[in-house]
This record gives structure tokens, C-alpha cells and sequence, in this order.
């Protein structure tokens, strides 16, 4: 039977764990994310779900200590297998951290450096690089007319679609994103919540988040961590109403976290 793209899986991890040293911070991990939908991993901190994310697409290996057991696939692939590039691994699978970290370089060099760097030299392809990937992070209309001067001349949630936009340039498949919204106004929030929706239908995106109301409005499904473990895994929609799981309905309540 072919199983429509909507409903294919794209991420898969089996019986995952994490280790820093001899502290295990994620244990058996076991899910499957869905191409073309977003999932938020909710939990209080220390929880694991960041830590879970930064496998994804191996931001763990930064950490002389970190070591990963059991198997996390992206389209089919083993992502820690000795033969893959890690490289093109992150380019596949893109990631966005909790504060916007752009280049002390112009708003277009942000976007054009990596491009520029795994070999795209045309100008014409490049600026067209740069337009389609402001667009489509809902930056374009607010800088097309300032593209040469600093990125840090933004505000921090334009500074945040601007790293969002900064992943896109490589086309990636995937984009992870660790707390996009946390430091950010109201307003600013909003326009990240705007952009993932718009955005799931041509990536798979996966959220990490403090706010819940955040990960019901956004996200199909939801995972729900506790102390390295993955609790409950759930339709969103199922999650924020008759939770399975007792743990879930306390901490989505409020009793606790």
C-alpha cells in the first residue's frame, strides 16, 4: 500500500537514550514525527526535550561528553552512522536555537553565507536565494530595502525569522526549533507562530516550548517529557483535553512544572 506523503514518517527514533558522562538525560526514547506537520515537545526544564532535539541532527556532538545509543532515522537514514556527513546532515535538517544568534554581517550576507560557501557563487542565483528565503520567513516586505546593513540592526523577532530564513536558505527538509519564541514580545511571538504554520507545508517542523497555549495552537501532535522520559505522545488536539496519561493531565493542568 503507498502511504500518502502527508502521512509519511520522516523522523523515527528507536529506543533513543542520551548521555552526558555517566548522567543519562534521555531514556528509550520511541516516536515517529510525520513529514509535513508540526510536533511540540512540552516538559519542565532539565527535562530532556532540547536535549532529544539537538540529536536530531547531531548539535549533540559539540559535547565532549555526549554519546547517543539506539537509532534516529531522517527519510531512511541512520543520522549517526559513521559514514554520514554531518555537514549535509544540518543541511537536511536545519536548526534554530532559543536566542536569534545572527552573523555580525550585513541582513543579505546572513542569508547568501552558507549558500556562498557550499559553492554558490552566481549573483543572480544568490539574490534570488536570499528574496525567496526572507519571503518565505515573512521578513522580506520589512528589509528588502536594507539589506546591506547589520543584521543586528533588527529587532530580536526579526532577528529570529532572519535565522529562520537564514535555515531555509538551504533547503532543508527538516527545521528544528529550540524555544523560538521565549525571549521574544507578544507580538513577536505571534509572527513566529504565523510563520511555523505557514511553513509546515513545505517542512517538517519540530517545536520545543515552554508554552503550552503555544504548542496547542501550533503544533498536531505533542510529546510530553518528564525527567528524561517520554510520557505521553499524543494528537495535540487530544492531548490539551483528555490526556492519557495522569502525569500529562497534572502538568498540562498546572499542578506541577
Amino acid at each position: 500500500m503507498t502511504v500518502s506523503t502527508l502521512e509519511e514518517t520522516i523522523i523515527r527514533t528507536r529506543d533513543v537514550s542520551v548521555y552526558y558522562g555517566e548522567k543519562r538525560a534521555v531514556s528509550n526514547i520511541n516516536m515517529d514525527i510525520k513529514r509535513n506537520s508540526v510536533t511540540a515537545f512540552i516538559g519542565p526544564s532539565g527535562c530532556g526535550k532540547s536535549t532529544l532535539l539537538r540529536s536530531m541532527n547531531r548539535m549533540n556532538d559539540l559535547v565532549p561528553s555526549c554519546r547517543v545509543t539506539g537509532s534516529i532515522t531522517v527519510d531512511g537514514t541512520d543520522i549517526n552512522s559513521p559514514n554520514v556527513n554531518i555537514e549535509g546532515l544540518r543541511q537536511v535538517v536545519g536548526m534554530v536555537f532559543q536566542r536569534a544568534n545572527p552573523f555580525f554581517k550585513s541582513i543579505y550576507e546572513n542569508i547568501a553565507f552558507a549558500p556562498r560557501f557550499h559553492g554558490l557563487t552566481d549573483k543572480r542565483k544568490l539574490d534570488e536565494v536570499v528574496e525567496e528565503s526572507l519571503r518565505k520567513a515573512a521578513l522580506w516586505d520589512e528589509v528588502k530595502d536594507r539589506l546591506r546593513e547589520s543584521a543586528l540592526s533588527l529587532s530580536g523577532g526579526q532577528q529570529q525569522r532572519l535565522c529562520i530564513a537564514r535555515a531555509i536558505a538551504m533547503q532543508p527538509t527538516v527545521l528544528l526549533l529550540d524555544e523560538p519564541a521565549s525571549a521574544l514580545d507578544p507580538i513577536s511571538t505571534m509572527k513566529i507562530e504565523e510563520l511555523v504554520m505557514t511553513l509546515k507545508d513545505e517542512y517538517t517542523i519540530v517545536i520545543v516550548t515552554h508554552n503550552l497555549h503555544q504548542a496547542a495552537r501550533v503544533s498536531e501532535k505533542t510529546a510530553f517529557f518528564l525527567l528524561g522520559e517520554l510520557v505521553e505522545y499524543n494528537d495535540t488536539s487530544k492531548m490539551f483535553t483528555s490526556p492519557d496519561h495522569e502525569k500529562t493531565e497534572a502538568y498540562i493542568s498546572g499542578r506541577f512544572g
